[in-house]
């Protein structure tokens, strides 16, 4: 481990010493063995970095709650190494790792691999329910689905060794570093900033992932300036374990191709190669060239002096707290009668109030979960029960807020809480198979 405030996460090299340096970044709840297929071949003309998310394959339990705090401390590890550049292929959370080291390290990569990755995963409401699915039941259901959304079905029933090894792998992470990749999952999203990944880019994605797809891939295509779209037929969300053949064949040449030269040290430019005929990556028959509508830039307003308006603060922690579902139907259902009332709660209550620095959001739901019982206002209760757990709350915790709440606020309401929040519990704690 670092000595330093940012932990390192655990690693491993193979490769000749003296090779250029390419990283292999894992998926949520994979080691980094989910590369071993790869590696031999790799190994022979780079020096391979394996590493392993926190609390994953018996690394320190560390939780890292956003992709910025991950992409840190890997290169905390890479900075105690000596390693300063490197080539990058990353798959799903490994990927939007890639992805925040080439918007905010441009300097550090020399050429990215995107897998199974997108500009956003799903909502944040899909990441933080899972997290609570996990609080309360454990990894295990989470670790039992898991082979259906990495491979084919075909796949899961003709290699069963590798299929019980991807259940294993979920089983024995970390459930609270589990929890925090979910939170880090739930809070990425770059895809207004595509444009500005200049390195050169390979997408590559499993024809059959439902997980992150080929219109994901799609999307990163379109946004990023010099990326190459490569499909992997008979394959799902983690391609490199389904079709490792296929995926190490689409990395080597990527990397043998396009490595960007560093930064002249003197003058901190960097000297632009011609750009060369772009070889068709596809392992599948070369497919038209996807159109997509690029989004345009966004215009930053003027700053303005004085206080900031709370507004949009207050929108990002209502959506995070009570869910973007929860959210956008209040939003959508106000009119020229109520809208000035929604816009009022989304400023003061929660940009204002919920966004103070002085309690954290477990403390603000137990309280707001007493006042709401105090004051019975029992439909509030639900949908901040659902907010307690997102919130981090556990049954048991929620529990012992009601509880509490009897004896002041008075056994008929506590019952009645009791009623609403246990429904609640029950619907958003049942794991989906």
């Amino acid at each position: 481990m670092s000595e330093t405030s940012t932990p390192a996460l655990q690693y491993r090299f193979d490769g000749p010493e003296d090779a250029p340096v390419l990283i292999l970044g894992p998926s949520l709840g994979t080691t980094w063995h989910m590369w071993d297929r790869q590696v031999p071949e790799l190994a022979k003309q780079w020096r391979v970095f394996r590493f392993d998310l926190p609390g994953h394959g018996g690394a320190p339990a560390y939780p890292a709650g956003s992709v910025g705090d991950l992409t840190a401390r890997l290169l905390v590890t890479l900075d105690s190494l000596g390693v300063h550049r490197f080539g990058y292929a990353g798959c799903a959370l490994g990927g939007a790792v890639g992805v925040e080291l080439a918007l905010r390290h441009p300097e550090r990569l020399a050429s990215l691999a995107l897998i199974a990755a997108s500009p956003r995963f799903g909502t944040a409401d899909e990441f933080r329910q899972r997290g609570v699915i996990v609080r309360t039941n454990g990894l295990d259901p989470i670790a039992r689905t898991s082979p259906d959304r990495w491979f084919t079905s075909g796949f899961s029933a003709a290699q069963p060794a590798i299929t019980d090894w991807a259940v294993q792998m979920v089983r024995t992470t970390d459930p609270g570093c589990y929890i925090a990749a979910c939170e880090a999952l739930a809070a990425f999203d770059v895809r207004s900033e595509l444009s500005r990944v200049g390195v050169p880019t390979l997408v590559l994605v499993g024809s059959d992932d439902q997980v992150t797809g080929p219109a994901e891939a799609r999307t990163l295509v379109a946004g990023i300036p010099d990326a190459r779209l490569a499909v992997v037929p008979g394959a799902s969300h983690l391609v490199p374990v389904e079709q490792p053949a296929a995926v190490t064949d689409l990395l080597v040449r990527h990397f043998s191709t396009a490595w960007q030269p560093a930064f002249e040290s003197t003058t901190g430019q960097m000297a632009i190669p011609a750009a060369p005929v772009k070889p068709v990556l596809s392992a599948a028959p070369p497919q038209p060239a996807p159109i997509a509508e690029i989004a345009p830039a966004v215009v930053v307003p003027p700053q303005v002096m004085g206080r900031p308006d709370p507004y949009d603060a207050g929108l990002k922690v209502r959506r995070e707290v009570l869910g973007d579902a929860h959210v956008d139907r209040a939003l959508a259902q106000a009119d020229d009668f109520s809208g000035d009332f929604q816009e009022f709660i989304t400023r003061y209550a929660w940009g204002e109030i919920w966004d103070r620095p002085g309690l954290d959001r477990r403390s603000r739901s137990c309280v707001t979960l007493t006042a709401l019982i105090a004051g019975g206002h029992l439909e509030e209760l639900g949908f901040h029960t659902r907010a307690a757990l997102r919130n981090g709350l556990t049954p048991a915790e929620i529990k012992e807020v009601l509880l509490q709440a009897a004896v002041y606020c008075g056994v008929p309401a506590a019952n009645s809480a009791f009623k609403v929040a246990q429904q609640v519990i029950r619907e958003e704690t049942t794991p989906t198979e």
